[in-house]
């Protein structure tokens, strides 16, 4: 994904900070409301009035006069990032703080807060779409933003905690505000010519309805292998759907296994029968695309690419249907995903303000129906408490879904959701993983017959090895016995 940036400043002196002031606690009302109202309906939404009016919670400390420097990735449903840069606005002239926000593609974050770490220098808050703990050692520990969150609202999702704690060093290295779950995204009417009406429900399913889609109808599989995270989290699936790992709960890499050699096999299977090479070169927008286009018959992915076809191609939003993940030999237990995003928060140690930096975080989990809202329900709550209308909104897509429950397979998400890591915690070298893409390369090189299976697997284990020693090393990975 190319880059792209928007910064927006949001200063305690403008006009609209003394409107907002004015009014004090009634910030749903009058020119902010409308304001709100309008974002929603240029995005196609249909807030509810519960939704539409934001909360607005007493910090509890004083944090007026601060800076609050925020870097995220550009959502990839856009009436978020319109919602959120008012919503930001509003939230800083209530309380005084001056706000800044860059938007820069997901891609680019790890990039980028890398630079800031090795400057000194940056943002106070930073949000990627899955856990940097490889970046642990110049976090803040957020353990008592998460007391203070559990408190306010119960417990969340456990997938999200996990994906923001070590076990090893007791650190909440991020906070996972949100996720967005892994479905399959099947066009019905392709799957109905070949007498599967509901998609297919297993890897074998895929495989054979995939190739007679493919000689039959012409239309591809859309499975990326390339250097990008939706291809890296396909792979992921897949593998612990045959009975393999990365790691196991105590945090020993196991990858290498005749279960991982089974899934790569598979996966070469499947791009013989019913992909193109183009899938080798993807980006993370790639397999939207397709589907969109109407050109892949299948694809595993979050609602984004069904929210797009939405705007752009409604005929064939009507025609895109979804399921869990799919069931291979390891059984139903293992029908797992990662979140194909994670949306997790984290204050760098270099930060001026941290305190500001929790403050917000917090005003976000009190809005959350709002942002649940704003992102179409791309973004569930990892604290169910904070979007009680989550149900509702999954039974009657407020966006106009036809039929009008066609997202309620999300309301179980949490159940086939686990953390990057698992079984064992999400860890600096499950992180290095994604973000260096060992396991799509991985398939990449064995699908293009650029080595045999069991070397790819081999060498896949041998990179994750190296990187589990380094950060055993400094002290922040369990394992190794």
């Amino acid at each position: 994904m190319g880059m792209f940036r928007r910064e927006r400043l949001f200063s305690p002196g403008s006009a609209s900070r003394r409107m907002l002031l004015k009014r004090g606690a009634m910030l749903g009302t009058g020119a902010a409301l409308a304001n709100r109202l309008e974002a929603f309906a240029a995005a196609g939404m249909k807030p509810s009035k519960e939704t539409a009016t934001l909360r607005q919670s007493t910090p509890s400390v004083d944090i007026s006069g601060t800076g609050l420097k925020i870097l995220q990735w550009s959502h990839i449903i856009p009436s978020h990032d319109t919602w959120f840069d008012q919503f930001v606005q509003e939230w800083s002239a209530a309380n005084g703080v001056v706000a800044t926000i860059d938007h820069i593609a997901a891609a680019d974050i790890p990039a980028a807060f890398a630079a800031e770490i090795a400057a000194g220098q940056g943002h106070d808050l930073i949000e990627h779409i899955a856990p940097l703990a490889q970046f642990e050692e110049f976090v803040v520990d957020l353990k008592d933003l998460w007391d203070e969150a559990i408190s306010r609202y119960g417990e969340s999702a456990e997938h999200c905690r996990l994906n923001s704690f070590n076990p090893t060093t007791g650190k909440y290295y991020a906070f996972c505000h949100g996720y967005a779950p892994i479905l399959s995204n099947y066009r019905k009417s392709l799957w109905e010519a070949i007498d599967m009406p509901n998609g297919p429900s297993s890897y074998d399913g895929l495989l054979d309805g995939g190739a007679r889609i493919y000689d039959g109808q012409g239309i591809q599989m859309g499975i990326g292998m390339s250097k990008e995270i939706d291809s890296q989290t396909a792979a992921l699936s897949m593998i612990w759907a045959f009975g393999g790992a990365i790691q196991d709960e105590n945090e020993n890499v196991i990858l290498n296994s005749p279960e991982t050699i089974e899934a790569v096999n598979y996966m070469k299977d499947l791009f013989q029968a019913c992909m193109t090479p183009e899938v080798l070169s993807w980006n993370a927008a790639s397999n939207n695309r397709l589907l969109v286009a109407d050109q892949a018959s299948y694809i595993l992915n979050a609602i984004s690419a069904y929210r797009t076809a939405q705007d752009n191609q409604p005929n064939t939003a009507a025609d895109i249907f979804f399921s869990t993940p799919l069931n291979g030999p390891a059984g139903e237990e293992h029908a797992l995903a990662p979140a194909h995003a994670a949306m997790s928060y984290h204050i760098p140690t270099h930060a001026k303000n941290p305190d500001t930096a929790r403050e917000f975080i917090l005003h976000l989990l009190d809005n959350y129906d709002a942002a649940l809202l704003a992102s179409r329900l791309y973004n569930i709550p990892a604290f169910p408490a904070t979007a009680p209308g989550l149900d509702d909104a999954l039974e009657n897509d407020p966006n106009g879904s036809d039929p009008a429950d066609k997202l309620l397979v999300l309301k179980d998400a949490a159940n086939w959701t686990v953390n990057l890591g698992w079984p064992g915690p999400t860890n600096a070298m499950t992180s290095d993983a994604q973000t260096s893409f060992t396991l799509s390369n991985m398939m990449a090189k064995a699908a293009r017959d650029e080595m045999p299976v069991s070397d790819a697997v081999e060498e896949a284990d041998r990179l994750l090895n190296e990187s589990a020693e380094k950060w055993r090393t400094q002290g922040l990975m369990g394992g190794g016995q």
